[in-house]
């Protein structure tokens, strides 16, 4: 499969950005967060209006991707305006410099016939439908936002979209992506614009507040995950295989986990039975990110931009390993954590410890460490830019050690999990007997 781009410009907002709104102040949270990883999505299309065949041969298909790709620059632009930070730069991990520089466009184009692409995914393939590679020095530096439109010959399209870390998270990447195709559903007259919400250094103060004392050791160091040789492995849960799992981890204790307690805890199950086949020994430490807009008191919008996560761990050392006790040790990470900030109140020095500690965990040796970040429930789905909504959103492109990813499946009830394990680890994890009874390993989109 060859990707060919045929077109590279640089979007800047439709209108500039008022002198008043030119500097915008990182949050602590966005100051610890990784400086050189961009967070990426990607989001297929089919092809509506039945146009088929190669763009060498075929006239109408050409004019069609030209008219959808002047369509997604000019809505791009558009949407900038109301998101006026994404189209700026950061500067000195300190603020973002919110100077009009623009987004980076890729259009793009491939004979491939994009059921090859879903029928099998394959996360080195999916990678080439991202503007660039997830682990760059761009991402603290350079354009915040990125995106490369694929034109299949089918007449499908995939839209590959990255957003620094630097400057949000998930939920920042689904309100962005809702607010471009709302602008693009508006630009047609059928939709209204998606006012996105900032302030997130007002709820928790960047650095440099903290820094008068001279103090050397209050310069924010970004989080830096280990980046090894790993694989990358897609297993899907449908619907059915989820309820049996979670009436499987049903206990005392807990009488309803939820689908992602129920999943979270078979895949940790399965890594300490893999580390152990391995001979390691070690504690294992399962950290779960928690989005902090519906935490907060009082809740945050669900518009509200930048890095808004925060994370509970959990420990095992135990030789036992048993799944309703990790769904219950989950559940009372996750009931310590809502005690924690349902008091409403910042406490600088203790967040500050936290991300120190959670920053140093997955370099941590003695520790077999996972990190699980859950994407359920982002509406991903309904990003309709007027050619109707996604057939699949998937994630690709990342390199870094033991990191779990958790998506909805397009009908919402099942769940893909997206595991990146080093190489001779993936091997026997993905040959866990307990786990294929209830994940299909990389099943067909279609």
């Amino acid at each position: 499969m060859k990707v060919e781009a045929f077109d590279r410009e640089t979007v800047k907002p439709s209108s500039p950005t008022p002198h008043h709104l030119s500097t915008l102040k990182l949050s602590l949270i966005d100051q610890y967060a990784p400086s050189a990883m961009y967070t990426p999505l990607l989001l297929f299309y089919p092809n509506t209006i039945n146009i088929a065949n190669s763009f060498s041969d075929n006239h109408q298909a050409t004019i069609a991707a030209a008219q959808k790709s002047k369509r997604l620059k000019k809505t791009l632009s558009q949407t900038l305006t109301h998101f006026y930070p994404l189209a700026g730069r950061v500067r000195s991990n300190l603020y973002i410099d919110c100077n009009d520089e623009g987004a980076e466009y890729v259009g793009a184009r491939t004979k491939c016939p994009m059921s090859m692409v879903l029928k099998n995914p394959d996360s080195e393939m999916l990678r080439e439908f991202l503007p660039l590679d997830t682990e760059s020095e761009e991402a603290g530096t350079g354009p915040l936002v990125l995106v490369q439109v694929t034109f299949f010959e089918c007449g499908g399209m995939a839209i590959g979209l990255c957003i620094s870390h630097k400057v949000g998270d998930a939920s920042t990447l689904a309100t962005f992506m809702k607010g471009w195709a709302a602008m693009a559903a508006a630009d047609l007259g059928s939709g209204t614009t998606l006012l996105p919400e900032f302030g997130a250094a007002s709820l928790f103060p960047p650095m440099e507040q903290y820094c008068c004392s001279g103090d050397s050791n209050l310069e924010p160091s970004s989080l830096d995950l280990v980046k090894k040789k790993c694989s990358t492995k897609r297993f899907v849960f449908d619907s059915s295989k989820i309820e049996a799992l979670r009436s499987k981890a049903t206990s005392e204790n807990v009488e309803k986990p939820t689908r992602v307690e129920a999943i979270s805890a078979l895949i940790w199950k399965v890594a300490i039975q893999t580390s152990r086949k391995m001979n390691s020994m070690r504690p294992s430490v399962l950290c779960q990110c928690i989005n902090l807009r519906k935490q907060m008191v009082p809740p945050l919008s669900e518009n509200f931009l930048g890095n808004l996560t925060d994370y509970f761990a959990v420990k095992t050392e135990g030789s036992e390993i048993d799944l309703k006790g990790l769904v219950a040790m989950l559940r009372k990470g996750m009931e310590g954590f809502k005690e924690d900030h349902g008091k409403g109140k910042f406490d600088w020095e203790r967040r500050k410890e936290k991300l120190e500690v959670f920053g140093k965990l997955p370099k941590d040796d003695g520790i077999d460490n996972y990190n699980f970040s859950s994407w359920c429930r982002f509406p991903f789905y309904e990003a309709d830019f007027g050619w109707g909504k996604p057939i699949w959103v998937s994630i690709a492109g990342m390199v870094f050690k033991n990191i779990i990813f958790l998506l909805d499946t397009k009908d919402g009830d099942g769940i893909e999990a997206w595991f990146i394990f080093e190489e001779n680890y993936m091997a026997l994890f993905e040959s866990n007997k307990e786990l294929l009874a209830f994940a299909s390993l990389n099943p067909s989109v279609i």
